[in-house]
């Protein structure tokens, strides 16, 4: 499948709506708790890859989990743990707080390459990384001092980025040494530990027939299908597209989460958000006008 500029624009526009409905359906579960939110989605999300992954690369795609060395699973480790804190934070926090908070994800991805892997990064990414950062510590700020209610939920879904730039950081590492990682096999791998991990603290269930069709949803809609998209759209759009277009999952989270759920955003995390957004769509742009994208401006497609 080769899709046009035009067309993988357009789909990635798609895939950031369906990462975007996250937050409205958690809103609407009627009877089951964090982990065993994390832990359906997960379950959901790992059938529909084992349907998914033979039809689009054949059976030979499981021997890749064979073949793939440490670094495939110490990948599928860091997927597990985006895929763990993203639910769990949605349950503690807002659908604002948590897609802000997540949208950092870039910018770590900058720290990594330039601590970890001795990448240059350019002034522009330093300055929104201290314009980002000064939004961040201002949705904080604000959190800490009415009280913290949704400062635990917020600090939870920062280990999303976090995870997200350990996951980038090795699979640069795996390339620089030949080793090339195919990402949606380790998307499975995380799938399969989330469900482990977070089984034994789901039970007892309390999800009824109405959870568990929003919970399926979560998997094959919300995560599977749109992660295999993400990398469709990867192969034609450069680094700073995809960053870009993956920035409006946030504005249609929180849209969604407010007409759909009634989660109208605090003053605070609005702008906090609008300093982090506007951060990242000016180091983005400019990368775009640049002659080329260098290695710190790549990432690995955002699923969650």
């Amino acid at each position: 499948m080769r899709l046009t500029h035009g067309g993988a624009v357009w789909l990635m526009v798609v895939v950031t709506l369906m990462w975007g409905t996250a937050g409205v359906v958690t809103r609407h579960l009627a009877q089951a708790h964090s982990f065993e939110i994390t832990f359906c989605r997960s379950l959901f999300t790992m059938l529909a890859l084992l349907v998914i992954l033979p039809l689009w690369r054949g059976r030979a795609v499981f021997s890749q989990l064979r073949r793939g060395g440490r670094e495939i699973w110490i990948s599928g480790v860091c997927w597990a743990v985006m895929f763990t804190a993203f639910m769990v934070a949605l349950t503690l926090a807002s659908t604002a707080s948590v897609l802000v908070t997540m949208s950092l994800g870039p910018l770590f991805t900058a720290l990594a390459a330039r601590f970890f892997i001795g990448h240059r990064l350019p002034a522009r990414t330093w300055l929104a990384i201290v314009v980002a950062g000064a939004g961040i510590g201002w949705m904080y700020g604000t959190q800490l001092l009415g009280g913290g209610g949704s400062l635990v939920g917020t600090l939870v879904a920062l280990c999303v980025p976090l995870a997200g730039a350990a996951n980038w950081t090795v699979v640069q590492h795996a390339q620089a040494k030949g080793h090339k990682i195919d990402l949606v096999p380790a998307v499975l791998i995380g799938a399969v530990l989330t469900a482990l991990f977070t089984l034994p603290l789901a039970w007892p269930f309390q999800a009824g027939a109405h959870d568990l069709g929003l919970l399926a949803f979560l998997g094959v809609f919300q995560l599977a299908i749109p992660c295999v998209l993400s990398v469709l759209c990867a192969q034609v759009l450069k680094a700073p597209e995809v960053a870009l277009l993956a920035l409006l999952e946030v504005i249609f989270g929180i849209a969604l989460a407010w007409i759909g759920a009634g989660e109208q955003p605090a003053p605070s995390v609005l702008a906090g958000g609008m300093l982090v957004i506007g951060a990242l769509v000016f180091n983005e742009l400019l990368a775009l006008r640049g002659r080329r994208t260098t290695v710190a401006d790549t990432a690995v497609p955002g699923a969650h």
